[in-house]
């Protein structure tokens, strides 16, 4: 018997899809937010070579990237109660995030980082520039104007990688897919609209990245 596609038994629930991309746009915003500035600061650190922060930050990435992103949700949201922290569905999800691309980010930074001439660094030393000076005025934004479409790359990854957060009951886009598919048992269409939904959002995400980075990078050239 052929398959009989039927489209029309999703529009009941647009409002949970919606509910969905929101929540998701949520998660990605503040976890890139966050993961990006936990990644710079680790970067940072891992490149001055500090005898007990430096070890502290690679013991972290390695743990993170080699293990999956389920395991660590799944650590955060049903582990730590164990140690007494207790947290939801969201915040767990946040947290998942901002660690997973934290410690992404800092390899991925401390690459552009260490593509700086040591001359720069050197020049701005001469100039009386302590190392904080020096990291935020010649060294930060340089680096990551060379690494920016890797860095967009990982933060739409991690986008991508939110659908994992259904499993801890997080409403997010694939929450909602799940939801509707176990009513409507139309997997098909469901799951077929909800990637086109994943793929506008990526070239969207990507896109806005592309943007916000020529504005940095423009206004720094200015200045």
């Amino acid at each position: 018997m052929a398959y009989k596609f039927d489209f029309s038994t999703i529009l009941p629930y647009w409002d949970m899809l919606l509910h969905g991309i929101v929540l998701t746009t949520e998660l990605t915003v503040i976890g890139a937010v966050f993961g990006v500035a936990l990644g710079t600061l680790g970067a940072w650190a891992r490149s001055a070579k500090t005898p007990v922060i430096s070890p502290i930050v690679g013991i972290y990435v390695e743990l993170i990237r080699n293990t999956p992103f389920l395991v660590q949700l799944f650590f955060i949201f049903f582990g730590l109660p164990a140690l007494g922290v207790r947290m939801g569905e969201f915040e767990a999800a946040v947290l998942a995030m901002v660690v997973n691309l934290g410690a992404y980010s800092t390899e991925i930074i401390r690459a552009g980082i260490q593509s700086i001439p040591r001359g720069q660094i050197e020049a701005a030393a001469s100039l009386a520039m302590n190392r904080v000076q020096i990291f935020r005025y010649v060294v930060i934004l340089p680096a990551l104007k060379k690494i920016w479409p890797a860095l967009s790359s990982q933060i739409v990854i991690v986008m991508l990688g939110s659908s994992v957060c259904s499993q801890i009951a997080a409403e997010e886009l694939t929450f909602a897919a799940n939801y509707i598919q176990s009513r409507n048992f139309r997997a098909f269409e469901v799951y077929f609209v909800v990637a086109g939904l994943y793929l506008v959002m990526s070239i969207v995400l990507r896109w806005l990245l592309k943007k916000i980075g020529n504005r940095m990078f423009e206004r720094r050239r200015h200045v």
